[in-house]
């Protein structure tokens, strides 16, 4: 079976989270993606912990279906196999440093000379311009300079550090797959590519679809525990007896009642109508009382039959075997070479033609370079000769 983008392929340049999510997305949906790694400077998502066959899961999952060549881009004959492969790849995605890729003569306009039809994308922490596009930075600092973390957490305990990365996959990853994929359509009716700058913390910015909106025509700036969205309403987090946790979303009137309903508190319905802060805090510390007088899986087992937007908050291992995401096929075993298949998150996009099955696991460096070599027409003397000078591993 071929994916939807099974006609496009990608020179992967990117390393750790960002680019290779993207990428990883592109490549479920069948578009053919090679990874150009360094030999010399490993990508250190490949010694990250924990390891599974002596390999890193995070690497196993996040290059999936991707092939690898090994190419020291410092090199002059390294340079060459990027030009040829330009011939058949007519999409770039990189994440380096702003200038990195013009050093070394891998830069937009030099491989838009090559193949005028190059779609580039360049994921970066601060974009290529501006006073900060040679800073230094990671998904917390994106996400403290665009404004997210000012409204995220506790009034008393301060923002939270999340347990998943906002501004490097919802910021970089899915706004660089949305970007190439607009490209690519316009390329499709204009014959021409481009180029697309993605900023990670632009991403995170543009994030704030209702404080920001509110903020910038109203002067209302979202501040932790706020909105109703954010802490500031009953919309929140309640402890049970025994100490779990169940998420309460029930903003509309009808799931209202059926929550205090639920609790034995039909009176408490009316005061979720009220804007007011007070009123609100009144009402966390009543439905507070009320959570804390049964375990969580009596709760569990009372709002499983009720629709009333109150779920457990489930741990990573529980959610795996939640009989929804079952359902949903969200757990896919994926092959690996000489080992038994390795169950690895799968793609969440569900296509009513269906997606081609995994081929295999984030391969090793260079596990691919002379299949890729051969392919260019080099001979396996001359593949022999760069192994020797070390071009490629």
């Amino acid at each position: 079976m071929k994916g939807p983008l099974s006609s496009l392929k990608i020179l992967d340049f990117s390393t750790l989270l960002p680019g290779p999510f993207a990428s990883l997305l592109l490549g479920d949906m069948g578009a053919e993606v090679l990874r150009i790694e360094s030999p010399t400077r490993m990508d250190l998502l490949r010694v990250m912990p924990p390891h599974d066959g002596g390999a890193s899961t995070a690497h196993a999952y996040l290059n999936r279906n991707k092939r690898s060549l090994a190419l020291d881009l410092k090199r002059p004959e390294a340079l060459e196999v990027v030009k040829q492969l330009l011939g058949d790849y007519d999409i770039v995605l990189e994440q380096f440093r702003p200038g990195v890729m013009e050093r070394l003569g891998l830069g937009y306009e030099a491989l838009k000379a090559i193949n005028p039809r190059l779609i580039y994308v360049s994921i970066t922490g601060y974009g290529q311009t501006g006073p900060y596009k040679d800073r230094a930075g990671h998904d917390i600092n994106y996400l403290a300079l665009s404004g997210v973390a000012a409204q995220t957490g506790r009034r008393d305990t301060g923002p939270l550090p999340l347990g998943v990365q906002v501004a490097d996959i919802a910021g970089g990853s899915f706004h660089a797959v949305m970007g190439l994929l607009a490209a690519v359509i316009q390329r499709q009716q204009t014959g021409e590519g481009q180029y697309i700058d993605i900023s990670m913390t632009d991403c995170a910015f543009s994030l704030h679809a209702m404080g920001g909106a509110g903020y910038l025509a109203c002067g209302e700036e979202p501040q932790m525990e706020s909105q109703t969205l954010n802490g500031g309403s009953f919309y929140d987090y309640y402890r049970s007896r025994d100490g779990r946790w169940l998420s309460v979303g029930s903003l509309e009137p009808q799931f209202m009642q059926q929550l205090c309903s639920a609790l034995g508190r039909p009176e408490l319905a009316a005061r979720g109508l009220s804007r007011k802060p007070e009123d609100q805090a009144a009402l966390k510390r009543e439905l507070q009382i009320e959570f804390e007088l049964r375990d969580f899986a009596e709760w569990c087992e009372l709002f499983a039959g009720l629709d009333a937007c109150v779920e457990p908050m489930l741990g990573l291992a529980e959610a795996i075997e939640h009989p929804q995401f079952k359902a949903r096929e969200l757990v896919v075993e994926v092959p690996r070479e000489g080992l038994p298949a390795q169950r690895q998150i799968a793609c969440p996009i569900k296509f009513s033609s269906g997606l081609p099955a995994p081929q295999h696991v984030g391969a090793p460096l260079g596990a691919h370079s002379e299949e890729v070599l051969h392919g260019l027409g080099y001979s396996t003397e001359q593949i022999a000769t760069l192994k020797a000078a070390k071009v490629i591993a």
